[in-house]
């Protein structure tokens, strides 16, 4: 391992706090960091940790040697960063974390991946809330307000959320004239990945205990079951409005939900920002606010002013 490599690995160390956690993310044993470490330390002649056997902590030296190191790895990355500007074509590997919505987003990443051959995606898909920076990712895509000081965010668009049935089951079972009637119905519920939890319907003004037919922590899922007459599903607008549109699910209580969620990409806040995420960035804005537009859920005056890129508050 040469000394540049020793650097990083020492700086990984420091920022996941131990040398397991150092090799889960770089994929090598955590005794193979430990006699590194040790290597750098015997060619240094100090110690740079001081260990015991559940933590390890920086000796004065060791933060001496930290701000060098990440010195050092900043000029490099900088280097990196200027030359890969003087390329017209982004390329290189690109480690974004996004929701399990598949409908809205993998038709937009296969438009990016045409418009930039050479980029390649490394995709996580998944509900959990994730460290954007020490996992590694280098772009996430999520709902709501996250407050982050680290990550730099540009908003992609609205959507809310939609009480929906196949006409069939309307038909069989009678139309809900208020959300108390639910109580009464067949109900469709999704159940977040990471914590096995339901996720609440954002009913207003009415505090219903919601039954539960069918359970499901995926949203395709949730669709083909409502289409197919088992009941009433809360979906967002974005997953259901082709169906709504052409008859196959009727919309019922549209007062009853009013919640508008955000989506949002957020990438690790730097001096420089790569072409490759600045790509991604930029084509994901464009073509999901274009999208989200045409939904009628985001006006143009309003899409201009969302587009601003922003840093998230502390």
């Amino acid at each position: 391992m040469d000394n540049l490599s020793r650097f990083a690995l020492f700086v990984q160390v420091v920022e996941t706090g131990s040398f397991v956690a150092a090799g889960r993310q770089l994929g090598i044993s955590a005794s193979a960091v430990g006699k590194s470490v040790t290597r750098l330390e015997e060619r240094l002649g100090v110690s740079l940790f001081r260990r015991s056997t559940r933590s390890i902590s920086l000796t004065e030296e060791g933060e001496i040697f930290l701000n060098h190191c990440r010195r050092i790895l900043t000029e490099i990355d900088d280097i990196e960063l200027e030359l890969s500007r003087r390329m017209k074509q982004p390329k290189g590997k690109l480690k974004i974390t996004m929701p399990l919505v598949n409908q809205l987003l993998l038709p937009v990443l296969a438009k990016f991946g045409e418009r930039f051959p050479e980029i390649e995606l490394d995709l996580d898909f998944s509900d959990r809330i994730v460290d954007v920076v020490n996992e590694g990712f280098d772009a996430a895509v999520r709902t709501g307000d996250l407050s982050d000081s680290r990550l730099m965010t540009r908003r992609l668009g609205t959507f809310r959320m939609m009480l929906v049935a196949a006409p069939a089951y309307l038909a069989a079972q009678g139309r809900p004239d208020s959300a108390t009637e639910l109580a009464d119905h067949a109900c469709l519920r999704h159940k977040w990945l990471h914590s096995g939890k339901l996720e609440d319907w954002p009913i207003d003004n009415c505090d219903i205990q919601i039954p539960t037919t069918i359970v499901s922590n995926n949203i395709e899922a949730l669709i083909y079951f409502v289409r197919d007459g088992r009941g009433i599903a809360c979906l967002p607008d974005f997953a259901v409005r082709d169906d709504i549109a052409n008859g196959d699910l009727v919309h019922i209580l549209p007062d009853d939900i009013t919640n508008v969620g955000t989506f949002r990409i957020l990438w690790p806040a730097s001096k420089h920002m790569s072409p490759r995420i600045r790509a991604l960035v930029d084509f994901m804005v464009s073509t999901m606010a274009t999208s989200f537009v045409a939904q009628g859920e985001m006006p143009s005056t309003r899409l201009r002013k969302q587009q601003k890129m922003e840093k998230l508050p502390s």
